[in-house]
């Protein structure tokens, strides 16, 4: 174990998920924890979860979960409340254990509005970059979205930038972001990639899915309204009705504010018998269920946020060596290259056709799943990212603080 000399203390701010639940976040706490640092994570908390705890090293201070709701005042009402919230647990963590840096995972943008007084008494501020909120925002919201909410993001995205310390994105795509639009210099931004742990590896498949006797479809991830899961829903119906497949079934992994609503579009396109929604599962379920997989999918339709966003469940797929259709984005791409099937123009009926045409080829299944392998144990594993990450804290935090 590495340490950087002086005990230097972080306070971290995740608004979207709890602690440990958000894999990016825990892999970057446990880094730094690993190297000396000391790390307390401000979240919600979801049920069951100790309001206070320490997990690995990690101090946790959980408050209690923002109200939920689909339409944008419940939009403004959970980013409203968690700022709040946000600002009072670190208030306290200031006149308590202390801080020297503050390390906001994004969205939403507005932590800085909880930064930007404790940067006037000295503390660092670290961005983490992990999503385009402007870009997201439209990609939730669609043709109800509105312009001046957009342009408030961007500013909000604009003063973070600014505002910020060091920057850490997830990708090539998010740094040229921070440089362009954040006006950030080359040395102020650090590529961590989100990659997964040695221990994300292929397990004994689940018995009761590999009974099915068919080709098992695999997803996993959040189910927001951005991320696309309709689009396999709908090419599901193609694979169906169009090419006349019924040897498939697909387990659908994960939670999310539009679970219920796929889950009546399954139900009204007669496709309960081929789609199984399992809801949140726990780990050792997730590697299982995804190791019973034939092929991976990844739906995100191509658009502002979603072409240069890395999704995790593409590198996810690609270390339980599967192969994986998805849509011609530029970061899967980056992620994925030979491991993965690229349909264009979001089309459901060739993603459909893509599906069918590995459901029939074995061969070429074996070997888009070993180069994704490949691709995860040469380059692109959390191991690797690790040193990218304390780089990241020499530059944003050490160099500022003696």
């Amino acid at each position: 174990m590495a340490s950087p000399g002086k005990k230097y203390r972080i306070c971290m701010l995740l608004e979207n998920h709890p602690y440990p639940q958000d894999t990016r976040v825990r892999k970057e706490a446990l880094a730094l924890v690993d190297n000396g640092y000391e790390v307390t994570v401000i979240c919600p908390r979801s049920k069951q979860q100790a309001w206070r705890e320490v997990i690995n090293g990690v101090y946790v201070m959980r408050y209690a979960e923002p109200p939920s709701g689909n339409g944008f005042v419940n939009f403004v009402a959970e980013y409203a409340y968690s700022l709040v919230m946000m600002f009072l647990f670190t208030l306290q963590l200031a006149f308590g254990r202390g801080f020297d840096a503050i390390h906001a995972h994004n969205p939403p943008d507005f932590s800085v509005l909880v930064a930007l007084p404790f940067k006037l008494f000295g503390k660092k501020f670290i961005f983490d970059h992990h999503d385009v909120s402007p870009e997201q925002y439209r990609a939730r919201f669609g043709k109800d979205a509105s312009n001046f909410v957009y342009n408030v993001l961007l500013f909000f995205e604009k003063l973070t930038f600014w505002a910020a310390d060091h920057v850490i994105s997830t990708n090539e795509s998010y740094r040229s972001i921070a440089m362009r639009r954040g006006g950030k210099r080359p040395d102020q931004v650090t590529v961590v990639r989100n990659g997964p742990e040695d221990s994300f590896a292929p397990v004994e498949p689940d018995a009761a899915l590999r009974a099915k006797g068919k080709i098992i479809l695999g997803y996993i991830g959040v189910m927001g309204f951005q991320d696309g899961i309709d689009y396999f829903v709908r090419a599901a119906k193609h694979l169906h009705d169009t090419l006349k497949r019924d040897d498939f079934y697909a387990v659908m992994i994960g939670k999310g504010d539009a679970l219920d609503s796929l889950r009546e579009l399954t139900t009204s396109l007669q496709l309960d018998d081929y789609i199984w929604w399992t809801g949140r599962v726990t780990d050792e379920e997730v590697k299982r269920y995804l190791s019973s997989t034939d092929i991976c999918v990844a739906p995100d339709p191509f658009n502002p946020f979603n072409d240069p966003s890395t999704m995790i469940k593409v590198t996810e797929y690609m270390a339980m060596g599967k192969p994986v259709v998805a849509f011609n984005l530029t970061e899967h791409r980056a992620t994925a290259a030979e491991a993965a099937v690229y349909v264009d123009n979001n089309d459901e009926l060739e993603f459909a056709k893509a599906i069918a045409a590995l459901m029939d080829d074995p061969a070429r299944r074996a070997q888009m799943g070993a180069i994704g392998r490949k691709r995860i144990d040469d380059s692109l594993a959390w191991k690797y990212q690790y040193q990218n990450l304390l780089d990241a804290y020499a530059k944003g935090v050490r160099k500022h603080i003696r």
